[in-house]
């Protein structure tokens, strides 16, 4: 691989700053720590200010406040005061980067006694007519549903993941086979690209997973059951791609760990690990009667690499891994992705018998819809008609797409279902366009 400073492009991240600039909301960019949302931040979209619009470095107020010289500021009226001091030309337009924010709001503040002093600084920028606002937090104390709450619609949320495998690829010394195959085992956490050996990256992921994102889940919702919380998180990590909830996963607890934890207690737990962006969950979608169905749900990991460090790298099974990966880059091409179930009715013995068939994903963009199954392999005549049976079944005509891992020419069937390689898929942000 290449060094760790090689500049990945995350023109994705990138353009959607862009494309908010001077909105009079605060940009607020959310995401699992450690994804590069401070290098998106301060880096790249710093650089297109001073590079592509000639923005001086006197309008660009830049605070990074996890750093130790800028523990003063983390007080909000010294802060207040230090940024009102940067921005002394009221006819100029200031650029204000706040990074870390949430070392800004006290422990007190964090449990809601009393509303963040944070917030009030923010909003008397919001009042300056020449001041765009950026920031950044980590997951476990600023989150996106905080922070939409507090400004009431004023606040613009972009949210930042781990390297998709085409930003992975750019910093990657080989050929997308062999890019693959360190993918769907390490993950795209940006950090990875400076590690040499497999036992950096492996004590890296492990390390962060446990000691940063666990222990961020406890301290910020007060987890008493600390070990119940990591059998849960093994337990959604050996299942993704399988459809689960709660009191399934109570009767794991019960059986396997003789735990007594409730399905409640669970469910909470879930929505701690989604609301720190370490999981997400997909609904299922009853695609001919065109409704939500309730549980059980999928639930997909962020990323890959973590999951797989979760779990000692001992279930790196790739049909499961590479449905997660297709999942996490619907999401990043800003799709609500959902679980498709459609029944198919046949006759036995002259009665009626129905069965649910499962499409893999039921990926929306505006008036986009796309139909999408995850195969990684289609062997025989076999394997294929039973991947292409739920996609049959779909009443209407928007696209329905086969990815597999095989090398193949993008190719549709009689009935206008394409076979597409997952790497087309992947490398191209408007391969489903085509």
């Amino acid at each position: 691989m290449r060094e760790a400073d090689m500049e990945v492009r995350r023109d994705r991240y990138l353009n959607n700053l862009i494309d908010r600039m001077h909105n009079g909301m605060i940009k607020v960019i959310t995401g699992v720590r450690r994804c590069g949302k401070t290098y998106l931040l301060f880096e790249l979209f710093g650089n297109y200010l001073r590079d592509e619009l000639g923005v001086g470095d006197d309008r660009i107020v830049e605070v990074a406040l996890d750093e130790e010289a800028n523990r003063g500021l983390r007080d909000p009226g010294v802060l207040d005061s230090y940024l009102k001091s940067k921005i002394a030309n009221k006819t100029s337009r200031y650029y204000v980067m706040l990074d870390e924010v949430q070392y800004a709001i006290s422990d007190e503040e964090l449990r809601g006694h009393e509303p963040p002093r944070l917030y009030g600084v923010l909003n008397g920028l919001l009042r300056m007519r020449n001041v765009d606002v950026y920031v950044t937090g980590s997951n476990s104390k600023l989150l996106s549903s905080d922070v939409m709450t507090q400004f009431r619609g004023r606040g613009d949320e972009v949210r930042v993941r781990p390297l998709s495998f085409s930003e992975f690829m750019q910093g990657f010394e080989g050929d997308k086979y062999q890019g693959w195959a360190e993918y769907v085992v390490f993950g795209g956490m940006p950090l990875l690209l400076g590690m040499r050996t497999d036992e950096q990256k492996s004590r890296y992921l492990e390390r962060l997973f446990s000691e940063t994102y666990l222990k961020d889940v406890v301290a910020r919702n007060k987890v008493a059951k600390t070990q119940e919380l990591e059998d849960l998180v093994d337990v959604l990590a050996s299942s993704i791609g399988s459809l689960t909830n709660p009191p399934k996963i109570e009767a794991t607890f019960k059986s396997v760990l003789n735990s007594k934890i409730t399905a409640n207690t669970i469910s909470t737990y879930i929505s701690y690990l989604e609301e720190s962006f370490l999981i997400e969950e997909a609904r299922r979608y009853d695609v001919k009667g065109r409704k939500y169905i309730g549980s059980p749900k999928k639930y997909y990991f962020e990323d890959i690499g973590l999951r797989n460090a979760r779990l000692g790298f001992r279930q790196v099974e790739e049909t499961h891994i590479m449905e997660n990966i297709v999942y996490n880059e619907l999401r990043a091409r800003g799709f609500s992705v959902d679980v498709g179930s459609v029944a198919k009715a046949r006759r036995v013995d002259g009665k009626v018998v129905r069965k649910q068939l499962e499409v893999d994903f039921v990926a929306n963009l505006g008036s986009r819809r796309y139909y999408i199954q995850s195969a990684l392999h289609l062997p025989d005549e076999e394997k294929t008609r039973q991947e292409k049976a739920p996609l049959r079944e779909v009443p209407d005509s928007f696209s329905k797409i086969v990815l597999v891992r095989d090398v193949v020419k993008p190719t549709y069937d009689n009935e206008g279902i394409l076979t597409m390689s997952v790497f087309d898929f992947l490398l191209d942000e408007e391969s489903l366009s085509k």
